[in-house]
């Protein structure tokens, strides 16, 4: 065959259209390089050839041995079919079995006197030692030469197993690799030579040619380590590209002014700002005070005061002549964030107004479900530059949305927006806007350097001064009936000490097909996996519980609903009156999960716990334990106590910390899930990376990017590394990175 001579050449050409075709539709390979980049998922270790007098138990062995006897045994009433062979070398005898649909192969090609060789590994069973579906080889015993070299070849061996389809098994892949294997010697080696040998790495096509056809395990771990480190400086390139390219850009600093509007707002602040507020903050300052516009990643603890950190980097840009607008993901949490901070700033949100502050500037509100009349004024408002500050939805993106001079963006729990949105935003501005981007979900670091890879982060993970415990219990409801009575009588309890308390359940309740997504979005009933909801349920929903409850175990008190299909103005009242300590018990779904703050609120219930993530649970308890009295959150539950989602429920209620949380999250739903569908590009350019576990690899892979890029941010010096990275950013790559 001749040597390929290109990563690029497509597998048509080398395995027949057939082959290609299915590897195309089913495994996303369409080249010789996707497919050499297609590694195995694990090794099937075959022992040293061993004789049948002294296999040793728990152990991979080969054997070379003659079939003695084959029967096939039913059992099951006839419905399960098991086929035992016994073998002989002359020094012992052995069992094989075989069950299910794997005994049609061996009981047509394992007769009596045929000789092969087996490799599995031992175990008893009735006493006897046996080998259960081991792999084998028949041999030709008329070619004694010929078979002492297949003996050779197949004893001792890792056996690759690479990730299959149906239409494709491993040993066929395996094949395929065989065929396309020379072409390893053309991969271009993205590494900088001086990089490559001062960190002992094994050159590229060594490293292919190990990883697929190891010789020993230290040959698994040699590739493993290189082409872990592709795949994390290739990405930490690409983004410390994009964050040097964003450097190049240019923005209007904005510096603080002495006597402005920040100043003001400080002297009246009735408490003094945590160490971890006044850090960021002075992160946040430095970065606008740059000619270029800053990209940074404000991730906090729930409770830790990200909008107050927020709000004075607006008020920044106000004081140095520009507009600051927060871009929030619903309408209830815009509306809450534009109370909270015109409650903060008091007479200073009144510029221009009579009682208004001299030094204030207008604070305006910008939604869908506005009036013509409100929202004709907020727009002309922010046209003339009288509104320093704007808070909205979405519908701050439509064309007709003009600013006087947009300095910065804030954009709320980045995730629910799009690549486009942002970008929508930015565009408003004279010169691209500096943004800070708040998540209150705490991301690993491994994740926020791989997912936010082009942005700054920012930690806040103190809890201002006041804030209090929050004890969490998981309550058992299906096994221990009584606990949930319980949950009830501490919820009545609360309320009777002067409290208030929430009730979170997953779906609305008047269609029973639809639960509510984040930010009150309509959302498909996710159903439950089957060991997790034996009785497959519909989840538990606000009108119904509500209902239950104002009728039985909550009677007398005051109970509300709240929920993402109500009128914008009946969902304010709702948490108006909440907030005004008028409704004891607010039953609603997650539209309470970010940026709710009633901090006379100290219970909350969560009923069907299990079918919510792990962040999101903990985004809910933040919700409580925000003033002085502590805060109970209760994980009620129905699903088996072995179960998974009961395992999920234990470590929330285990810890308070996010980051631990997040990290626990990460390892249940591995990477596919975080990096998301939108991501695709990552996802498919990280095979051998997880970003769990790989932590110092990226970090180290970051730190050597990032020196790079200063050294040479086009890379003329690094032909190969150019080569490398245009080929990771195809379309998708590109727009995974643009989510920044």
């Amino acid at each position: 065959m001749d040597r390929v001579s290109s990563f690029d050449e497509p597998l048509k050409k080398l395995l027949g259209g057939a082959t290609a075709k299915v590897m195309a539709e089913h495994l996303d390979l369409h080249t010789v390089g996707d497919l050499l980049h297609h590694y195995p998922r694990r090794y099937e270790e075959r022992g040293k050839l061993t004789a049948l007098a002294d296999l040793p138990l728990d152990e991979h062995v080969t054997v070379v041995a003659q079939v003695a006897d084959a029967r096939i045994l039913m059992f099951n009433n006839g419905r399960g079919k098991r086929l035992e062979v016994t073998l002989t070398d002359g020094s012992g005898r052995l069992q094989l079995v075989f069950f299910g649909h794997g005994v049609h192969k061996p009981h047509k090609e394992l007769l009596p006197g045929r000789q092969a060789m087996f490799a599995g590994k031992v175990s008893v069973f009735n006493r006897k030692m046996q080998l259960a579906h081991p792999t084998y080889q028949l041999l030709d015993a008329s070619d004694a030469d010929e078979a002492t070299e297949a003996v050779d070849a197949f004893a001792g061996r890792l056996l690759p197993i690479y990730p299959a389809c149906k239409q494709l098994d491993s040993w066929r892949i395996a094949k395929a690799v065989d065929a396309v294997l020379p072409g390893a010697q053309d991969a271009v080696d993205p590494l900088p030579a001086a990089l490559r040998e001062g960190r002992g790495f094994t050159p590229l096509p060594e490293a292919l040619l190990k990883v697929h056809r190891p010789q020993t395990k230290a040959d698994i771990e040699d590739a493993k380590a290189r082409l872990k480190w592709d795949e994390a400086f290739v990405l930490q390139v690409a983004l410390a590209r994009r964050r040097y390219a964003d450097t190049q850009l240019p923005a209007v600093a904005r510096r603080p002014v002495a006597d402005g509007l920040l100043d003001a707002f400080d002297a009246k602040l009735p408490f003094t700002l945590t160490e971890g507020q006044e850090k960021v903050s002075k992160e946040i300052f430095d970065d606008l005070a740059t000619e270029h516009p800053m990209h940074r990643l404000l991730q906090g603890e729930v409770g830790s005061g990200k909008t107050m950190v927020a709000l004075r980097a607006m008020l920044t840009v106000v004081d140095a002549g520009g507009q600051a607008a927060m871009l929030a993901p619903t309408e209830v949490l815009a509306q809450q964030h534009h109370r909270s901070i015109t409650e903060m700033m008091g007479e200073l949100a009144e510029g221009g107004m009579l009682g208004g502050s001299d030094r204030g500037t207008k604070v305006v509100l910008l939604t869908g479900s506005m009036g013509t009349a409100a929202r004709r004024q907020a727009l002309l408002d922010l046209v003339t530059g009288e509104a320093g500050i704007v808070i909205g939805t979405h519908a701050l993106i439509e064309d007709k949305v003009q600013f006087h001079d947009l300095g910065l963006v804030v954009v709320d729990e980045q995730h629910r927006f799009g690549v486009e949105q942002r970008d929508a935003l930015r565009s408003k501005g004279k010169q691209p806007p500096h943004l800070l981007v708040m998540t209150a979900t705490p991301i690993p670091r491994t994740v926020a350097m791989t997912v936010f890879g082009d942005l700054e982060t920012s930690v806040l993970d103190q809890l201002p001064a006041g804030r209090s415990p929050i004890a969490s219990h998981v309550v058992p409801a299906k096994d221990k009936p009584h606990f949930l009575s319980r949950a009830w009588e501490r919820v009545a309890e609360e309320v009777e000490n002067g409290h208030q308390a929430y009730v979170v359940c997953p779906r609305i309740g008047d269609d029973a097909e639809e639960t509510e997504g984040k930010g009150g979005k309509k959302a498909k009933a996710k159903k439950a996996a089957p060991e997790e909801d034996g009785d497959k349920r519909p989840p538990l929903a606000v009108l119904e519980i509500a209902d239950e409850l104002r009728r039985g175990a909550l009677a007398g008190l005051s109970v509300e609903v709240l929920h993402g299909r109500m009128h914008p103005d009946e969902k304010d009242d709702v948490m108006r009156r909440f907030a005004a300590g008028d409704v004891d018990v607010l039953v609603a779904t997650t539209v309470i999960e970010v940026g709710v703050n009633v901090p006379n609120a100290t219970a909350m219930v969560i009923m069907d716990a299990d079918r919510f993530g792990v962040s999101q649970l903990h985004q809910l308890r933040g919700r409580v334990g925000r003033g002085s009295a502590p805060g109970l959150c209760l994980l009620v539950s129905e699903a088996h106590e072995a179960s998974p989602a009961r395992a999920r429920l234990s470590a929330v209620a285990a810890t308070l910390d996010g980051f631990e949380l997040s990290r626990i999250d990460l390892e249940q739903r591995r990477e596919g899930d975080v990096l998301g569908q939108a991501q695709s590009g990552v996802r498919s350019s990280l095979r051998m990376l997880t970003v769990i576990d790989d932590e110092e690899v990226i970090a180290a892979a970051r730190e050597e990017a990032v020196a790079i890029v200063a050294a040479d941010p086009d890379l003329e010096h690094l032909p190969e590394l150019r080569t490398v990275l245009a080929a990771l950013l195809d379309k998708d790559r590109e727009e995974y990175l643009d989510k920044g």
